[in-house]
């Protein structure tokens, strides 16, 4: 398959039509560059996810699709329980519910520059990142299982951040389901001593200032103005759900065979939904969730702290918090009616539009915070949710610029010393526990985030509010 055989479908989307064994389309937003650029591999990929069991409309890939593990990473798509639709391991990815949460510190840019070095090292030295990082936090089984089961609003419960917090977080911070005896002795052990940690590869935290305001009115209900700064974390359930990918895959690779589902590639491995091993995977796959979501609150909490130390007049607010890697239970119109669908979504945002009964009552006239995340050296985003999305994609956005090279071939190009010297001559600051992360995660390794950001808005799936410029970056 090639690029050549998509058919322009409407403003930035193009369809790869029904062909072989795929039971719907395949649709791809972007630009007509994004497009060209696209990996041959990416389209294979979401030709193969729309051969599953049960799968709704279409096959869906966000403007920054680029390869991954079964499913592109950009790709969404929602199944139907009652026309045998499946859970997918590689529908959700490794790094269960890893997402972004934006904060604003209350100050301006101003206020922070002179101290601003000072600030980044306070942070990096209050805020464990790094490959197998372990925080101050040590918990026993009984402990880790109700962070697994309430989440953030465990976090909360012990002292970490408000109870105002839990508001602003895609389902104020617990998702229902979780069944922590679905998790492998493992995958618990695994995270005893990893919450409130940062993790590495793609994994920060950063200092942002905003420059751009594209929408005054959202950007007011968000409680943004030009020169603010922001916080942003970006990281996910760390080694547990890496485990629980894991032991899953095994599991559901034994159940496609159990239920004679045929395959078009064996990284697709799943369940149908309604089955013992689908719903294992479900209740499991929501621990790893919750887990995400106790994390980002845990790190929040480690942040405020840091900040009131050197800047006692801040007061760190959460502007929203939203996952990316992710299977949810949502409600969708298909063919007129209302439908409860599992809404696989892999390295895309949710992006519920304006009058959502989920949204705060804050963001609920302008629609819900989407959270892009750039690179070290290049723009983030905070976008609305449209109600066209929903139509368009399951109210599905992108979810940051998308890789345009590997890992390798980027530590083959670039040194992470260098990487850092060149950032610094433009005034952005970086402390990393790896120099060879700095290197996998250089600039020129990913696609243009503000082409990505414009092909989402112009195709309906969430519009541009504002957008915000790094100052400093905290990676592992």
């Amino acid at each position: 398959m090639r690029t050549t055989d998509l058919v322009p479908a409407g403003e930035c989307r193009f369809e790869l039509p029904v062909q072989g064994r795929m039971r719907v389309p395949a649709v791809f937003f972007g630009s007509s560059q994004l497009i060209r650029e696209l990996e041959d591999t990416v389209l294979e990929q979401a030709a193969n996810v729309a051969c599953l069991p049960g799968i709704v409309q279409a096959s869906l890939a966000m403007p920054d699709a680029h390869w991954g593990y079964g499913f592109p990473i950009g790709g969404v798509a929602a199944f139907d329980p009652d026309q045998g639709g499946v859970i997918s391991v590689g529908g959700i990815g490794y790094d269960i519910s890893c997402g972004v949460r934006s904060m604003h510190t209350s100050l301006q840019r101003s206020h922070i520059a002179p101290r601003l070095e000072q600030l980044t090292d306070l942070l990096f030295h209050r805020i464990p990142a790094g490959v197998g990082s372990k925080g101050a936090i040590s918990l026993n089984q009984k402990q880790l299982d109700r962070v697994l089961v309430d989440g953030a609003s465990w976090a909360v419960g012990q002292g970490y951040g408000r109870p105002e917090d839990l508001a602003r977080i895609e389902d104020h911070g617990r998702t229902p389901g979780a069944d922590p005896s679905k998790l492998s002795s493992a995958a618990k052990e695994r995270q005893y001593k990893q919450m409130g940690t940062l993790g590495s590869g793609n994994h920060y935290l950063e200092i942002q200032v905003v420059d751009t305001i594209y929408d005054p009115a959202a950007a007011a209900a968000f409680g943004l103005e030009l020169e603010d700064i922001l916080i942003s974390i970006h990281c996910g359930s760390r080694a547990l759900g890496h485990q629980i990918g894991t032991d899953y895959l095994q599991t559901l690779g034994r159940a496609a065979a159990k239920y004679k589902l045929v395959l078009p590639e064996r990284e697709l491995v799943c369940a149908p939904i309604r089955s013992t091993e689908g719903q294992d995977f479900y209740q499991a796959m929501v621990c790893g969730i919750n887990c995400a979501l106790a994390n980002r609150q845990i790190l929040s909490h480690l942040v405020r702290e840091a900040f009131v130390r050197l800047f006692p007049e801040a007061c760190l607010f959460l502007i929203y918090d939203v996952s990316h890697n992710t299977c949810k239970i949502e409600e969708h119109t298909v063919h007129g009616r209302p439908k409860s669908l599992f809404v696989h979504r892999k390295g895309a945002t949710r992006a519920f539009g304006p009058g959502h009964p989920d949204l705060p009552v804050q963001y609920r006239d302008v629609g819900q915070p989407v959270l892009i995340g750039g690179t070290m050296g290049s723009h983030s985003y905070i976008l609305a949710g449209n109600k066209a999305g929903e139509g368009l994609a399951w109210s599905s956005a992108c979810h940051g610029a998308g890789r345009s090279m590997s890992r390798r071939q980027a530590t083959k190009k670039w040194k992470g010393r260098s990487v850092i010297n060149a950032l610094a001559r433009r005034g952005i600051i970086v402390r990393t526990a790896s120099k060879r992360g700095a290197a996998e995660e250089a600039p020129q390794a990913y696609k243009n985030v503000n082409e990505v950001v414009e092909s989402t808005h112009r195709a309906g799936l969430a519009r541009k509010v504002v957008r915000v410029s790094p100052l400093a970056c905290i990676k592992g």
